[in-house]
């Protein structure tokens, strides 16, 4: 179930998060990252895995949305 180390991640738009495990959805069984924000209020959020591990494409680049930057 767990396909995402866990550790730090730099958001492509600069942000630093932790990711703290994958989580379930009750109803859809879809694999959930669970991560805190290593900034501001350090907010506890859920993105669908898929999401979290995709890419991005900003000026014609591609780009992981997430990328590894300190993992366990």
């Amino acid at each position: 179930m767990n396909d995402i180390a866990i550790g730090r991640y730099k958001h492509y738009k600069g942000h630093l998060y932790e990711v703290l495990g994958v989580a379930r959805h009750s109803e859809t069984e879809e694999q959930l990252v669970v991560y805190t924000a290593l900034y501001g209020e350090r907010g506890l959020w859920v993105r669908p895995l898929a999401m979290f591990t995709g890419t991005v494409r900003i000026d014609g680049a591609e780009m992981p949305r997430f990328a590894l930057i300190d993992g366990a």
